[in-house]
């Protein structure tokens, strides 16, 4: 099946008990035991291993994402810590742009976990070759990377990673299943911030991880979420599995409306610069061309000027909201800089922008009038 058919069937088999479409939601914290022998009736047992919901979203993650098996969590960052917890202990390399707060897990937790990590900047073959160790065990990537949107050759990461016998793990967020799949390419693992794309509606906190094959690192995650119990809640669940059933016509739009946004936004003599791989300008266009079905609907631009310009243009906007987060129905605009805080590395006159399903012209319009 294609994606879309995929997307709107995954996980949504009619309910056996009462022929219901629309998938139920089990919010049964505990689940009866046999009276013979005290073992599960039905497979489940307590929230914090297994529910029925989470059962089917996890199905759904596996399908659209082309994988043999999914885990899901009560955030990107919960599932992120649990897949690093799992490892081994050794050397991960993590992009030199990326989301800022693994940055900051990097820093202050990996040491806790047997881990040493380094930034690099992975859109460069060569120094990723160059700061691979004898005992890196994985690679960590974005693409499109947070907030910079930089591109990165999915295909040639897995096979560095390979040669040192370690992981290619990517942070598929901004480009969702939809537009590209990273385990398609040669990526091990996929994490998704659900609370993002696939939830699709700002109401919902999650996170997943895909898995290539169902081994024994699927397991030690598994355990992980079981002990810490970083566990994503039923309704949670259901929501995001709603979420799913229309993600490939919402990021249709989303595409089409970044496309737009981005163009104007390349013109205007306000604009430094525009940061968005559908752009030919872009320095990854022709990798993103190859390895996505589309660009996605997130941009980030630099105003000329520096932070206090950056944020008047911010404080102007009507129908961008000023907010973090991403992914949603509704378009934002965010200071990147003063969300990630003192140790942000972002420049002072970047605006992330998320692009959501208003009319283009409305958001042109929009940023012309905020611009002034």
């Amino acid at each position: 099946m294609r994606f879309e058919t995929k997307a709107v069937h995954a996980g949504g088999d009619s309910d056996p008990g009462t022929g219901a479409v629309a998938p139920p939601i089990h919010l049964s914290t505990t689940f009866e035991r046999s009276a013979r022998d005290g073992q599960p009736l039905h497979g489940y047992s307590y929230i914090r291993d297994h529910s029925p919901t989470q059962t089917r979203l996890e199905e759904a993650l596996a399908a659209i994402d082309s994988a043999e098996s999914a885990l899901v969590f009560g955030s990107g960052m919960a599932a992120a810590s649990a897949l690093f917890q799992a490892l081994p202990g050794g050397h991960v390399l993590l992009p030199a742009d990326g989301y800022y707060a693994l940055r900051t897990l990097a820093a202050e937790f990996f040491p806790r976990w047997g881990l040493t990590s380094a930034l690099v900047a992975l859109e460069d073959l060569g120094a990723v070759r160059a700061a691979v160790r004898p005992d890196t065990v994985a690679i960590w990537c974005e693409s499109p990377s947070n907030p910079l949107m930089k591109i990165v050759d999915i295909a040639g990461l897995a096979s560095i990673a390979h040669d040192a016998g370690g992981l290619l793990i990517a942070d598929d967020t901004f480009a969702t299943p939809a537009l590209q799949r990273s385990i398609e390419l040669g990526a091990d693992v996929t994490m998704h911030s659900m609370t993002k794309y696939l939830g699709g509606h700002s109401d919902v906190q999650g996170g997943s991880l895909a898995f290539r094959s169902r081994g024994e690192l699927v397991q030690r995650v598994e355990h992980v979420r079981e002990i810490i119990g970083g566990v994503l809640s039923p309704f949670n669940s259901w929501l995001v599995l709603r979420g799913i059933r229309s993600l490939a016509p919402r990021m249709r739009v989303h595409c089409e409306n970044a496309r737009a946004v981005a163009q104007f936004l390349s013109k205007h003599p306000r604009v430094e610069s525009v940061h968005y791989p559908g752009l030919p300008s872009h320095p990854g266009h022709e990798i993103a061309r190859r390895q996505m079905s589309d660009f996605g609907g997130m941009i980030s631009f630099l105003v000329r000027g520096g932070r206090e310009e950056a944020l008047g243009v911010a404080a102007k906007t009507r129908v961008f909201t000023r907010a973090t987060s991403l992914g949603g129905v509704e378009s934002l605009i965010e200071h990147r800089a003063s969300s990630e805080g003192p140790g942000s590395n972002t420049p002072q006159n970047l605006l992330r922008l998320s692009v959501g399903l208003e009319h283009f012209q409305d958001l042109v319009d929009d940023l012309a009038q905020a611009l002034e």
